[in-house]
């Protein structure tokens, strides 16, 4: 099993937004135990996503599942707006 990890540092005051959207992103995209966090200490305007996968290939399969459904789509509109960097980590479970 993989954990999928995506990193936002959010624009000065729209933290909360970009959860929120997150979050409606992810049960869009039906993520498997998908969870959104906010930072309590560390960077600020820090927004974490994470999920499940069993493998890479069942993440780039999610991937390209996710650019062509248009619920997915319609929930990300916009959310770019809302931050200034990311990242992407992909963590195996042992």
């Amino acid at each position: 099993m993989l954990i999928v990890r995506n990193t936002f540092i959010a624009k000065p005051g729209q933290a909360g937004k970009l959860a929120a959207q997150l979050k409606e992103m992810a049960g869009a995209g039906h993520l498997r135990n998908a969870r959104v966090m906010t930072d309590l200490t560390g960077d600020f305007n820090h927004v974490v996503m994470e999920h499940e996968v069993e493998s890479a290939s069942e993440f780039e399969e999610l991937l390209k599942r996710y650019s062509s459904d248009p619920q997915a789509r319609e929930k990300a509109k916009g959310y770019t707006e809302l931050w200034t960097t990311g990242r992407r980590e992909l963590f195996r479970v042992v």
